[in-house]
């Protein structure tokens, strides 16, 4: 499935945030991945679609999507014990000599 078959739209609302930790940069070096924060409800061909959507000026090619989801942990607030939500991590592996440039993300191709 390409970008054409989801509205441009509901592809943007895919992705919400590059995923920052040790973990991920050092699984990003290693094997050429990009880890996501992605919609609870988001697919793999969804998410492929998205984030070559979103980076299409840099002609980015992903190769293979592999989600996990992630259980939120409990907290306590004072006396009440609470729960963080629960969410998904797309991991996005794109094609060799391919690198995401964060800063150029293509807001001015999506009509």
């Amino acid at each position: 499935m390409n970008a054409q078959t989801f509205s441009q739209e509901y592809l943007m609302g895919i992705i919400l945030a590059p995923q920052v930790s040790e973990k991920a940069t050092y699984i990003g070096e290693k094997h050429n991945h990009v880890i996501f924060r992605v919609a609870p409800d988001a697919t793999k061909p969804e998410i492929k679609a998205a984030v070559e959507l979103m980076w299409k000026s840099q002609n980015i090619e992903v190769e293979n999507v592999r989600v996990a989801n992630v259980k939120g942990k409990q907290k306590r607030f004072g006396r009440f014990m609470g729960r963080r939500s629960n969410w998904k991590k797309a991991y996005v592996s794109i094609k060799a000599g391919q690198e995401i440039n964060f800063s150029e993300i293509a807001q001015g191709d999506v009509k």
